[in-house]
Order: structure tokens, then sequence, then C-alpha cells
């Protein structure tokens, strides 16, 4: 773990010292080398690495390897962009993204509450950074605001607890597991004392009602904003969801039914919203929502599968999402443009990216025997034994989920070509690589789900 650390402390000294000709095939490289050695976690006796800094487990441990996995993804899908910019601006914006990075990394991986505290804070800065900076639309200060606004007033309910849990107990360097099951010893409304330790969590994520600054990150930032969003940072309120799991017993979910309610209203409300939806990028980020609405009521349903089946959920959206705004980025630089109906046609000029978008949708769509769909039919399985009607009535999102992605599909690939484009230049080597490579994780997992699993 430290040897992985060392590594992404000395991408800053080769972002300050490489020559600006082999700046970014320096940098992507050695982002390849740290994604394939963070890999070795899952030999740790299968994700069960610990010691008084670091912890990683079959939750950190795939959401740690997603992490170092998508940084050189984003590395090579901002090149063509950032390319033109001067030198020191690159320079500038590639510490920004492995900051962010390595700030996630640690935030996922230490075995600190308050270091974990402390850097899923910090992990917004770099983010406000890129969005602000090097945003390319007029309201970028304003999806700045509303980011910074929406974290940190869900965040002073935990950081109130561990200030509290300090004082009493003294340290807060242990398991969280352990913590957790202390506290839930000690406290008369479990329920309530979930919702409120996990508001900064629930923010994150974002659940329904919670979700505004989302649409507005996502469609003002660059394509490495976007993609950091999408893959991990909405990963970590996830991640502390579950890792608050042990305080939520199934004897405790009728004091936070509400919350359960708003999951499954934000579920179906945010995909039938994105049938209407003429934004690209708004559409893939309101899709996010719905699948993080779903991941919150499978914790909240508190068994080992709705767990597993929410690791699996935010392994794969993490790298479907991804994917998808890469895709979204192709036909913008081409065509300046992110409404749909003046993306139409593109199966015509582009067919080899008109077949990632088909592989990639089904994907979304959650086909079987894709990853999508393992996390999905686990979700489903324990919802059902929690509730029938529960059940029944967030099946109806796999009608929508359906329904949005072949709109997409239709709508950016079918038709004639608008007339107003003259021409467009082809695709690159770069950008199937970088498809390639989101893809190619899911197809490992396909064949080996267990990996993903928390049973």
């Amino acid at each position: 773990m430290l040897m992985i650390l060392s590594a992404w402390v000395s991408m800053f000294i080769t972002t300050s010292l490489a020559p600006p000709k082999h700046l970014w095939a320096l940098i992507t490289t050695q982002g390849f080398l740290i994604s394939f050695s963070s890999i070795s976690w899952v030999f740790l006796q299968n994700f069960n690495f610990s010691n008084p800094l670091f912890f990683i487990d079959k939750i950190s441990g795939p959401l740690a390897i997603l992490t170092c996995w998508l940084f050189p993804l984003t590395m090579l899908a901002s090149q063509s962009k950032m390319r033109l910019e001067p030198i020191s601006r690159q320079r500038v914006y590639i510490t920004n993204n492995i900051f962010l990075q390595l700030t996630t990394l640690l935030a996922f991986t230490t075995s600190d509450l308050m270091l974990f505290f402390i850097f899923f804070e910090t992990s917004l800065i770099p983010t406000l950074i890129i969005i602000t900076r090097w945003g390319a639309q007029e309201r970028r200060l304003e999806a700045g605001t509303y980011l910074t606004f929406y974290t940190m007033l869900g965040a002073i309910p935990l950081m109130l607890w561990l200030t509290k849990f300090y004082s009493t107990h003294g340290s807060l360097f242990q398991n969280f597991t352990y913590i957790m099951c202390i506290t839930q010893t000690v406290t008369n409304s479990p329920g309530l004392f979930w919702a409120i330790c996990n508001m900064a969590f629930l923010v994150k994520m974002p659940m329904y009602y919670f979700h505004l600054w989302l649409p507005k990150a996502h469609v003002e930032a660059p394509i490495a904003g976007s993609m950091a969003l999408a893959g991990t940072l909405l990963k970590l309120g996830g991640y502390g969801i579950l890792r608050t799991s042990p305080l939520f017993q199934k004897t405790t979910l009728n004091q936070a039914l509400f919350i359960m309610l708003i999951a499954i209203f934000g579920i179906l409300a945010t995909a039938l919203l994105c049938l209407r939806q003429t934004d690209l990028k708004l559409l893939i980020a309101m899709s996010s929502v719905s699948h993080m609405n779903l991941v919150i009521s499978a914790a909240l349903v508190s068994s080992s599968w709705s767990y597993s089946g929410a690791m699996v959920m935010m392994i794969a959206h993490g790298l479907t999402s991804s994917a998808l705004f890469c895709l979204a980025n192709t036909s913008y630089e081409r065509t300046n443009s992110r409404t749909m109906v003046l993306l139409r046609g593109m199966l015509l000029i582009l067919p080899l990216t008109g077949a990632w978008w088909l592989i990639i949708a089904l994907f979304n769509l959650a086909l079987p025997p894709t990853i999508n769909f393992t996390g999905e039919m686990l979700i489903m399985v324990s919802l059902y034994n929690w509730s029938p009607v529960a059940f029944l009535i967030i099946a109806l999102n796999l009608i929508f989920t359906t329904s949005y992605t072949l709109y997409v599909l239709w709508t950016t690939q079918r038709g004639s070509l608008p007339k107003h484009i003259k021409t467009l230049f082809p695709s690159l080597t770069r950008e199937h690589l970088l498809l390639l490579l989101h893809i190619l994780p899911g197809l490992v997992l396909m064949l080996k789900p267990e990996l993903l699993l928390c049973m």
C-alpha cells in the first residue's frame, strides 16, 4: 500500500519535471502502472489487509482499485482539448486530477474515521477547481457553489458526531465496524441517528431531493471532472453508508422508512426525467441519481445480498457511467453540442463508435449476463424478501431504464445527419482504447463476480 502511495506522490514530481512533449504519455503510463499494481490487493487474502494506517477489505478494496483504474482513463480522455492549452495550465490540470484521485483513494483505504472525514471533504477542493477553471460553460461558478454548499452543509452532522465520539471514547483509530457497533449500544434512536450521521453520504451519492448539485456539476465539468464524479466521488457516499451499516439492523428500518420511500421515489422519478431530457450529459447525470438511489434502498434493506448488490452496482455504475460520459465527449468534441437532436445520424459517420454506444447501452440497461445485471438481481431479490410491494414498484425502473437507454441510442445514432454539420474528423485509436478499458473490467467481473460480493 505504501509503495502505491509513493507512486502516486511521484506523479506530482513527474508532472513538474516531465518535458512538454512527453508529459501526457508519462503520466498516463505511470497511472496504468499504479492501476495494475493495485490489482494485487485482490490477492491480499481476498481483500483482507489492515495496519495502523490502512484498512482494505471487501468494501474498500474494489472501490480503491476502481479509483486507481479510472485515473489513467481520465488522462486519456482529456488529451485532445488540454493539449491546446499552455503547458503551465496542462501541468496544473494534471496536478489537480492527481490530487483528486489521491484523496479519494486515501478516503477509501484509511483506517481512521477522522482521516476518512478529512479526505472525504478534501476531495471537494480539486473537484471545485476542475469544474470552475476548466468547465466550458458560463454557469460553472454556479455549479461550483451548489457543489460546495450541499457537500459542506451535509457534512456538519457527521463532523459533530465524530467530535462527540472522540471526546467520549478518546480515539477514532479503530475498525469502522467495531466503532459503529459500540455506537449502536449507546443510542436510543438508531434509525434517526443513522439518518443524521449519513446525511453527508446521502448528499454525496446523492439521494433524491439532495441531488440538484449533481446535474449542474456534470454539465459544467470537463470530461475528467465528469468521469471522476461518476466513477469515484459518488461512491464515497455509498462507501460511507456501507461502513455505517452495522448501525442499521432490520428492526430499525421502520424508523427510517421515510428515507426508503424517498429513495424509491427518486429511483422512478429520475428515470422518468431522463425520458424528457434533450441534453446528453444531463440525461447521463440523472441516470446516475437513479442508480445511486437504488444503492441507498439496498443499503437500507440491510442484508448480505443487498450489501453485495450495492457494491456490485457501484462498481458497474462507475465503469458504465464513465464510459457514457466518454462517448458524450467524443460527440461534443466533433459537434460542439450536447443537444441530442443535433447529434443524430452518428452511426453513418462513425460506425465503430456506434458499436461502442450499443455495447455500453446494453451494459447500462443491465442485460444478462453483464455485471450490471448481477448487481440489480441481488438488489431486487433482497428487496423482494423485504417487501414484495416495494419490489414491484422498483421493478418499474427496469422498464424506465430500458426506455431512456434506447431513447439515447436511437436519438444519437439513427436518422439523417443534421444539415449544418459539413465535416467530422474520424474516431481516434485513443478513443477506442479508452472505451475498451472501460468495458474490459466489466467483462472480467462477469466471469468472477464473487470478487465483489460482501457475503
